[in-house]
């Protein structure tokens, strides 16, 4: 099974792009995040005529998050993260998908730090370990996908003195994160690749792609469960360098 995750900035605006990748890769559960769109704006029609199911939680101008399948079925669990009732941001989706579940999430960016957003982002942080580890006393395997707006490493920064002081690098948020995968989480890609330099993130300026000067900040967490299941894992790195793409490249796991 493929599992893939991928932020696309945009989904009306990114659309070809996206069923291109979804024709190349042709990932079997997908989860989208920034759809940066209503419910009713969603191309339903486009997603189903690739080939897949989905639903979503989506919202006009920002956020937004869905997940897709393909020949599985989706059955909706929880639409928004739990723990702060007046949250109104569209940013985590569960599903049982197959006899998985999937928890599709955008993590909040945070900056500027100090300031409202990062309290915001430190809040939210909270709140997932909260759900996580309730996640975590199920049967049930589980995935925790998605835009996590965190470097949790020098490794996953391309120079990173450049960025002690932002709220995707700052040293609260890599501890949430780190607090959060020793819940009893995986982190897929690094445990595929504990030295390597991958990055899942390029800016649109100063021609980060080319220079590969990017970040990693698209995490899949694996509950024990599927530990002993990963195979595979990787980045289509090439999609960053189509027309009109995203800023993200899609990033993919395989469990046998």
């Amino acid at each position: 099974m493929k599992i893939a995750t991928y932020n696309v900035n945009g989904i009306n605006a990114r659309l070809p792009v996206l069923l291109r990748w979804l024709e190349y890769s042709k990932p079997d559960i997908v989860c989208l995040q920034e759809l940066k769109a209503p419910d009713e704006k969603i191309p339903k029609k486009a997603i189903e005529d690739a080939g897949y199911s989905a639903i979503w939680f989506g919202q006009k101008r920002w956020n937004g998050v869905a997940i897709l399948a393909r020949d599985l079925e989706i059955n909706e669990v929880l639409r928004g993260l739990p723990g702060d009732p007046y949250d109104e941001q569209s940013r985590y989706i569960e599903a049982l998908v197959g006899d998985i579940l999937i928890a599709c999430l955008y993590l909040p960016n945070g900056n500027p730090a100090p300031g409202p957003k990062f309290d915001y982002k430190l809040r939210w942080y909270e709140r997932l370990s909260a759900r996580a580890a309730e996640l975590l006393e199920m049967e049930t395997p589980v995935v925790v996908v998605g835009d996590y707006n965190v470097m949790p490493t020098d490794l996953d920064v391309y120079k990173p003195e450049r960025w002690k002081d932002d709220a995707l690098f700052r040293p609260e948020v890599r501890l949430a994160f780190k607090n959060l995968v020793e819940q009893g989480w995986t982190d897929a890609i690094r445990k595929l690749y504990p030295d390597k330099v991958i990055y899942t993130f390029y800016d649109y300026f100063l021609n980060s792609y080319k220079r590969n000067a990017g970040l990693r900040i698209d995490h899949f967490l694996l509950s024990p469960q599927l530990d002993e299941s990963l195979i595979a894992g990787g980045v289509d790195k090439e999609v960053r360098g189509w027309e009109k793409t995203s800023d993200h490249v899609p990033v993919w796991i395989e469990l046998k």
